[in-house]
This record gives structure tokens, C-alpha cells and sequence, in this order.
């Protein structure tokens, strides 16, 4: 599951209207934006299974070969609470069964999963996934090169779906985090 390119299978710019194959859990309107080719979005309190404004659409099949889901985050504001993170969530029907995000943890941001030092405000996430794993990949913002997490097995599942998404936020404070140039790419 190497760094080669690709064909585009699907983009999404945060230009105007989102493409009409994304939807929203637990959507609360006021607390995302598109602006500047980008959406930005509000880490509010919560977990995986409470998380708001967790922007979904299928995932590419599995079956039909390697795919990658890239997309680069920024965070506004560097983050304080505890587990504070963001980054891109693996749905297998209705359910989180996996992530790859930047997170705050004992006053280190890391990517997760790999434990793997995330010290620029921005990074480029790269989920190379197919029939049966997945390998998160990250490009600190500066780097020309994708680095490798961790790997792990990705059992095929019913219904696939991928997020992107931001949880863990601190109940007194309005943390904004960008996501930006989201694609699909079948390797």
C-alpha cells in the first residue's frame, strides 16, 4: 500500500453546495461553515458515539481493490481538552469501527492510531484501505512525504461509510478545525 497516485474517484472541494452523496449525524447547522474551500466545524463535547456535525458518505468498495481517503485538517486553535481530536472515521452500518485523526492526549498531539508525533497545526490524513486492511498514513504540513501510523485489519462490513469529523471539544471554548481538498482516490 505504497504512496503512488492514482485516479480520482472522488473530490470534494468545500466549494458552495456539498455533493449531494454526503450526510450529516447529529447535524447542528450553526456550529459548521464553508468558507474559503473549506469546512470548518466546531469540536464539541462528546465521544464516537455522541459526536455532532459528523459529515458521512459511502465508502469506496473495499473489493474492487487498494483506495486511499485523504483529506488535510487544520486546527485554528491549538487544542486543550483532553482526547480533542479530528480526522476521518471508518462507518461499518451505522457504527465507528475505526479512525485515523489528530489528537490531544496528556498535552501531546499525536496521530492515532501509531501514537506518532503531530506537532504542525496542519496535516494531510491518508487512509490507504482494501478487502482486508487498513494503513493510516499522515503529511505533516512542510513534509513531502506520507509516513506511515500504524496498520491494522479492516474485516469487510455491511453498509461502509466514511466521515470526517471532530469530538472531545471543550465545553467553554469555540474550537474551530478546517478540513480541506477531501478525496477519494482508487490505487
Amino acid at each position: 500500500m505504497g504512496e503512488s497516485e492514482g485516479q480520482v474517484v472522488f473530490a470534494e472541494s468545500f466549494e458552495g453546495e456539498l455533493d449531494s452523496e454526503w450526510f450529516w449525524i447529529r447535524e447542528n447547522p450553526d456550529r459548521w461553515r464553508i468558507r474559503d474551500g473549506g469546512l470548518e466545524i466546531v469540536v464539541e463535547p462528546g465521544v464516537a458515539g455522541t459526536v455532532r456535525n459528523a459529515l458521512v458518505r459511502p465508502a469506496p468498495d473495499r473489493s474492487s481493490g487498494v483506495h486511499a481517503i485523504e483529506v488535510t485538517i487544520f486546527n485554528h486553535i491549538v487544542p486543550t481538552q483532553q482526547y480533542e481530536q479530528a480526522g476521518i472515521t471508518w462507518y461499518q452500518d451505522g457504527e465507528p469501527v475505526f479512525k485515523e485523526v489528530k489528537e490531544l492526549v496528556d498535552g501531546e498531539v499525536f496521530i492515532i492510531p501509531g501514537s506518532k508525533a503531530m506537532p504542525t497545526q496542519s496535516v494531510r490524513l491518508r487512509l490507504v484501505v482494501d478487502s482486508e486492511s487498513w494503513e493510516a498514513q499522515y503529511r505533516p504540513a512542510g513534509a513531502s512525504e506520507f509516513r506511515t501510523a500504524a496498520t491494522g485489519e479492516l474485516p469487510p462490513g455491511v453498509n461502509e461509510q466514511v466521515s470526517i469529523q471532530c469530538y472531545n471539544g471543550p465545553p467553554d471554548a469555540e474550537h474551530w478545525i478546517r478540513f480541506e481538498d477531501f478525496r477519494i482516490i482508487r490505487l
